[in-house]
């Protein structure tokens, strides 16, 4: 058992993987047993999970910097991708990096019926290229490897005219970072947010349009009240987009978050990225800020993996990540296996 920022964590030695799954503190997952519990014991109703999902809602809108009236729920982020891919009108250009993970740029792609076109280049470029496009799509850090968005050029970009939206799930819960100037800025719950799998938020821009094509009694203005019949009565802010809950990862969230959004975010940063950059340093490597490290290097993943340490393979680097249960041992470990 690990303590570490006023929480319990059950976490093995050298897990170095939150980048594909975090690890949540010994609360939140008592509160999703919890909940399990009533569930098989017949003691829950459907409202009851109302008030996890307003809390977890609330802190997610702090973490990005927006209001909780400017976040949609979802179940994924490709699917609330997807809204605004599907809101784009016909012939939009979509501008994104080369090599970003595929929730971020599919939902747009698969919109090529409607002769919208999406363009790739190179991370580093996305804020000189962004005036010949409608709308620019990137992760705020980059899944494979960790390199992080020039979040002011495409501010910059944005003022200037150009739609922003941005994807947060390896990013929100290390990086401290204002997003509420994006146009949308979407997260999964069950990295960095150490939330069950199921659980995912979406924060909207007053100024953009959103088509709520998954229109369901959950986003209307009263949802116990408009379960049947037309016509529609649909919330007036961002809750219009909204799904039906994934109840149990909500009850999860609904822990996690509101502790996460009250954390000293600074020394939160400096805690994963100092990890990783001592990781990086073990391995002869310049430091870089981000919590999440690529290893090129022949057999690096199976070298970790013979260590004990959990890390992950992508895009042909084995990657490791440093979160708040993570510790110099760790980081020890991890280079001790790859010397």
């Amino acid at each position: 058992m690990r303590t570490a920022f006023g929480q319990e964590f059950d976490v093995p030695d050298g897990y170095l993987n939150t980048a594909s799954i975090g690890v949540p503190p010994v609360a939140v997952g008592e509160a999703v047993a919890g909940a399990v519990r009533d569930w098989r014991r017949g003691a829950v109703g459907a409202g009851d999970f109302d008030d996890p999902v307003a809390r977890a809602r609330a802190a997610f809108a702090a973490l990005v910097g927006v209001g909780p009236e400017r976040v949609a729920i979802g179940a994924s982020a490709s699917a609330l991708v997807g809204l605004v891919a599907a809101s784009l009108p016909d012939g939009a250009r979509v501008l994104v990096p080369a090599g970003e993970f595929t929730s971020t740029t599919w939902p747009f792609a698969a919109q090529a019926g409607r002769g919208v076109t999406v363009t790739e280049v190179e991370l580093g470029e996305l804020g000189e290229r962004a005036a010949g496009f409608d709308l620019v799509a990137t992760s705020v850090v980059q899944s494979a490897d960790g390199r992080i968005a020039d979040v002011d050029a495409l501010r910059a970009a944005r003022a200037r005219g150009t739609r922003v939206m941005l994807d947060a799930t390896q990013s929100v819960g290390w990086l401290p970072a204002d997003l509420g100037w994006a146009d949308a800025v979407v997260a999964s719950a069950y990295k960095w947010l150490l939330s069950p799998r199921g659980a995912a938020w979406m924060a909207v821009h007053p100024d953009l349009d959103l088509v709520p094509h998954l229109a369901n009694w959950y986003a209307a203005d009263d949802p116990w009240a408009r379960a049947y019949g037309l016509p529609m009565h649909l919330a007036p802010d961002a809750r219009a987009l909204d799904t039906s809950p994934a109840w149990y990862c909500h009850v999860g969230a609904g822990v996690a978050l509101p502790w996460l959004a009250g954390l000293d975010r600074a020394a939160v940063h400096a805690h994963c990225t100092g990890l990783a950059d001592a990781f990086r340093a073990g391995l002869g490597m310049p430091p870089a800020g981000s919590a999440i490290v690529a290893v090129r290097r022949p057999d690096a993943a199976e070298r970790l993996a013979a260590a004990g340490i959990a890390a992950s393979s992508r895009a042909g680097a084995a990657r490791v990540s440093f979160h708040l249960y993570n510790t110099e041992a760790d980081v020890a470990a991890a280079v001790a296996a790859l010397h």
